[in-house]
């Protein structure tokens, strides 16, 4: 690199530490300066070892890594009584910054409250949908009122009883088939499965019927 481009990088790394007026490795500076200026990593390497050999700012080893800063010198000192003043600054701005962020979490979940939420326009259709829903049930309640063909008490016990009684008829019966089934089955060389299929008997399970509770 050129001497024109080491002064580039010279300047521009002793500026952004003295703006920064934090303490960075070689590989920090490189890292957040490169992207902007487009300084290498040997370019930044060798100016901030310049730098430092010109006092311009300050070197620290700490084992084997070198930490840079700027000199404090250029800072101009500031009393007790600013110190003061700046530490009740910055507790005055860390509650103030709190409570933003209180505020701020707040309103983002009312936020997400309100995506979540139908809109006006949602829920007017809604509303309506459910009015005519309410309306076709109330014809159907209606009609069901008015009929004539109402199911007496005896009807309804005679269908029950009847239920009942093909239940206990069809529950009988397919243990009777069942019965039969194995006992062929016993003497026969293939598989249920086998003898099911040549007999032509169909199973309740083959057309995923189950026995009602009785």
């Amino acid at each position: 690199m050129s001497k024109s481009k080491d002064g580039g990088a010279g300047g521009i790394i002793l500026k952004y530490l003295s703006d920064q007026n934090r303490p960075y490795s070689t590989q920090d500076v490189f890292s957040n300066l490169q992207r902007e200026h487009g300084l290498g990593k040997t370019a930044v390497v060798k100016a901030m070892e310049q730098l430092a050999q010109q006092g311009k700012i300050k070197e620290k080893v700490y084992g084997k890594q070198k930490i840079y800063f700027a000199d404090q010198e250029q800072f101009p000192s500031v009393s007790d009584s600013e110190l003061k003043n700046l530490d009740a600054q910055i507790s005055e701005l860390s509650i103030k910054l709190q409570g933003t962020q209180q505020s701020y979490k707040q309103l983002e979940s009312e936020l997400k409250d309100l995506n979540s939420s139908m809109t006006t326009e949602e829920m007017l259709k809604e509303i309506k949908e459910l009015k005519e829903e309410c309306h076709r049930y109330e014809e159907k309640l209606q009609k069901i009122k008015s009929a004539t063909n109402h199911v007496t008490p005896e009807e309804k016990e005679k269908v029950c009883k009847d239920r009942k009684n093909f239940c206990k008829e069809w529950k009988q019966r397919k243990r009777m088939a069942m019965d039969i089934f194995d006992a062929i089955l016993e003497g026969y060389p293939k598989s249920k499965k086998q003898f099911y299929e040549e007999v032509g008997v169909e199973t309740d399970e083959d057309h995923n019927v189950t026995l009602p509770d009785i």
